[in-house]
């Protein structure tokens, strides 16, 4: 007979950077996973140290299309999130959110599974309130380079309220904010990938625009106990809710500590910054506060120690 405290638990887009950690803590915390990936952007190596474990299985799959399976709990990360690989084929992009979404909330209605939506700061577009509440509605550009995955984001989570509303669909989404740490892939293009890249080749540090926007930076080991701690909320709160760190820096101040850090020699030089790039971007996260008792432990320096040691080891023979 089948443990009763052991879930069955799909994750979508399980070998990628969050979803490795996250099937990675499921384990850990005693249930069975199922890690379903296509593999666009997520990798083999993510989740290859977790192969072995009886309790966990993986299947290529691409959410646009159905999956028929039995699960208890379904967390949806599936999705490129870094703007170089989800500008690669914007309509695919589109198309996994939407689509996926789709699927993955039809077959939680067929298997009445609890489900849980990776939505995004992105929501907030160039935001005109800051830091961002749940309730600001958002500033954002639906014809933009960016649209694809913050529209796409936007119609996810009206799909999961609707099928709340009209299906009374157990839901939870989280809006993740800027999170950091091993694993992340080293060319996807975002800013402590990049800077650590660059510094430990010794490269110029690139920065885009003058510098002077902000951005929250939070460690994924937070962020994983943080989608957990959503997950097991009573079924009567939904979200949408932040999930980030409040902690608030320049994008120069990230290189700068970042080359202090790795003892680079790397210079600074400054690019033209890209379309619907937001100036800042900062959690307001009373509410997961409040509903969950969450808040980012580890701070900057000591997430960004062991996201350089990662980097470091990807060059070692």
């Amino acid at each position: 007979m089948r443990n009763p405290i052991r879930k069955r638990i799909l994750v979508t887009g399980g070998a990628g950077f969050l979803g490795s950690h996250l099937c990675e803590r499921l384990l850990a915390d005693g249930h069975d996973v199922l890690c379903v990936d296509n593999f666009f952007t997520g990798t083999k190596d993510n989740i290859v140290h977790l192969i072995g474990n009886p309790h966990f299985e993986a299947l290529r799959h691409d959410v646009t299309f159905p999956l028929y399976v039995e699960v208890d709990e379904i967390y949806n990360l599936a999705c490129p999130a870094s703007p170089i690989h989800y500008q690669f084929d914007p309509v695919q992009t589109t198309k996994t959110s939407v689509h996926g979404a789709i699927n993955m909330l039809g077959l939680a209605k067929r298997i009445k599974a609890k489900i849980f939506q990776a939505s995004t700061s992105e929501v907030y577009g160039d935001p005109k309130v800051h830091p961002q509440p749940e309730d600001y509605w958002g500033h954002v550009n639906p014809v933009g380079l960016r649209s694809c995955y913050d529209e796409g984001k936007r119609c996810a989570e009206t799909l999961f309220f609707d099928y709340r509303r009209q299906h009374n669909l157990r839901i939870k989404v989280a809006r993740i904010f800027n999170t950091y740490g091993p694993r992340m892939h080293p060319n996807d293009g975002r800013v402590v990938s990049n800077f650590i890249v660059q510094a430990l080749n010794g490269k110029p540090i690139t920065i885009y625009g003058d510098g002077r926007q902000t951005r929250s930076f939070c460690y994924v080991d937070d962020l994983i106990e943080g989608f957990v701690r959503l997950m097991n909320t009573p079924d009567d709160f939904t979200g949408p809710v932040n999930l980030g760190n409040p902690g608030e820096f320049t994008i120069r101040e990230l290189a700068e500590k970042v080359i202090a850090m790795t003892g680079s020699k790397s210079k600074l030089v400054f690019k033209s910054l890209p379309s619907d790039d937001p100036m800042q971007r900062c959690p307001d996260i009373a509410l997961a506060k409040q509903q969950f008792g969450w808040e980012p432990a580890i701070d900057l320096g000591s997430g960004l120690t062991k996201t350089i040691a990662y980097f470091r080891s990807l060059s070692r023979p």
